[in-house]
């Protein structure tokens, strides 16, 4: 997966990273945390990042906003045998996530967390069919996939995951090769002669 040019993501990586001020008041800096809130350093790439910066560059890429995108992380992490921490997680916002400067209620972070799920179950339904009603040429479709990973990749990066160029790679590879399959399938859906429309390969059917 090769470098983002100045005027794509890596230019809005440095807007969201801002000029290093630090917006979010040092509120309750001595108080007492849980160990695991205290340990806790999935956002801490974007420390001088401001709400509206995250915001922005999330809202000009993605459904979702800041808080939502925190707010699931968050849910992923804290989440236990009986379920999601959403005490621990609103009472301990601000500490956990750098740009989030308030407290919120159990009722508060249960409710990001389901915007979150249908925006992703929304975007998912549109991609898919975009994907699978021959809008796009194969090579859209791949520059599609690339600008939208490198947004995934970035994401994930922020959160403290260390991809490297290896696992990149693969990642890459396997999603081609599913995008690939989803349009084969999609062509054998549209089509009674059960010929991709592009190259004139035969799809088989599994009557």
């Amino acid at each position: 997966m090769g470098a983002v040019s100045e005027d794509g993501v890596t230019a809005a990586i440095r807007r969201v990273d801002g000029d290093g001020a630090t917006d979010a008041p040092d509120e309750g800096a001595g108080e007492d945390v849980p160990d695991d809130v205290a340990d806790y350093k999935r956002f801490s790439k974007i420390d001088g990042a401001t709400y509206d910066r995250a915001n922005e560059f999330l809202r000009d890429r993605t459904y979702i906003t800041a808080r939502e995108w925190a707010i699931a992380r968050l849910c992923a992490d804290f989440r236990t045998e009986t379920g999601v921490e959403m005490t621990k997680i609103g009472e301990n916002l601000p500490h956990l996530v750098p740009f989030m400067t308030d407290t919120y209620t159990p009722q508060a972070v249960n409710q990001a967390r389901a915007s979150f799920e249908e925006k992703v179950q929304k975007a998912g339904a549109t991609f898919l069919y975009g994907a699978m009603c021959d809008f796009f040429t194969a090579e859209e479709l791949d520059d599609l996939m690339y600008e939208v990973t490198e947004v995934a990749k970035f994401l994930l990066e922020v959160e403290g995951v260390e991809l490297t160029v290896e696992e990149e790679l693969a990642a890459e590879d396997r999603i081609s090769t599913v995008m690939r399959e989803v349009r084969e399938q999609s062509a054998a859906l549209r089509h009674d002669e059960m010929q991709c429309p592009e190259c004139g390969h035969t799809i088989e059917s599994e009557d």
